[in-house]
């Protein structure tokens, strides 16, 4: 390593990572340590990758990611909280040719999204809807979510989910993956290097398959939410591993319209 000098170590050939040209220059407005950018870039790789910039369209909801149309260098459009799926169908009918898909939070997809998110699955609509699971509404204040685990602290339940008042955390991924219409179902991380490949892996299925009209793909994202959890970033993903991922665990849930779990 001694022998590489300064300028070798500036030539193309020697780089590693380059940001995807589908990602804007414009700063992502999302907490530091935040999963969702690693996430916007996965999707945006696969999508240059496809080669599919001029032929996709994403549906950009109410949560934190309600600017995603300022960050992905493709179509995009805005949904009414929750509503993503039913906007992406109409899409997707009106352009079977175009890749559709969906970048929806837990308080968008699992609250007040339920019916939209449900309904959709069912029918089997030809999209692809990617769900991003920290347990928590981030943009919002920190208040308890349907995603919320058992004794987990937030902004409305500071002493802890209570499920004998409150209700249990909904598991909406295990839930979708049980209708018919669903092709493909997996839940991912982006807290690690590996966990980065395997869920770039996923979409790319979820996309594939899409182009295949094979029906619904649905790839779930469980993610930290490092200022909703008042913690560092560091001590977040620890957090995540040790609480969110036993509960929300890790893997493909159906493959091929088959449940695998």
């Amino acid at each position: 390593m001694s022998d590489i000098t300064k300028e070798q170590i500036r030539q193309p050939e020697n780089l590693v990572y380059t940001k995807t040209k589908l990602l804007t220059d414009k700063a992502l407005s999302y907490c530091p340590g935040c999963g969702h950018g690693t996430a916007h870039r996965i999707v945006m790789e696969v999508i240059e990758e496809l080669g599919a910039q001029d032929n996709t369209i994403g549906i950009a909801p109410v949560g934190c990611s309600v600017l995603a149309y300022e960050f992905m260098n493709i179509d995009m459009q805005q949904a009414a909280h929750g509503r993503a799926p039913a906007v992406a169908t109409a899409v997707k009918r009106l352009l079977p040719d175009r890749y559709v898909f969906t970048y929806q939070g837990d308080g968008d997809l699992a609250a007040i999204g339920t019916a939209e998110t449900i309904h959709a699955c069912n029918r089997g609509e030809n999209i692809t809807i990617i769900f991003i699971n920290n347990g928590i509404y981030g943009m919002t204040g920190g208040q308890m979510a349907p995603t919320t685990l058992p004794n987990m602290k937030a902004s409305t339940c500071p002493y802890g989910r209570d499920v004998e008042t409150m209700g249990n955390p909904l598991k909406m991924t295990e839930l979708i993956a049980q209708l018919p219409g669903v092709h493909y179902v997996t839940r991912q991380a982006v807290h690690t290097p590996a966990g980065v490949r395997k869920t770039k892996k996923a979409i790319r299925k979820a996309f594939d398959l899409q182009k295949q009209e094979k029906g619904l793909t649905f790839v779930e994202i469980v993610s930290n939410c490092n200022s909703g959890w008042k913690m560092t970033p560091v001590q977040s993903n620890k957090w995540m591993e040790e609480n969110m991922f036993p509960f929300y665990p890790l893997g493909d849930i159906k493959v091929d319209g088959q449940l695998i779990k």
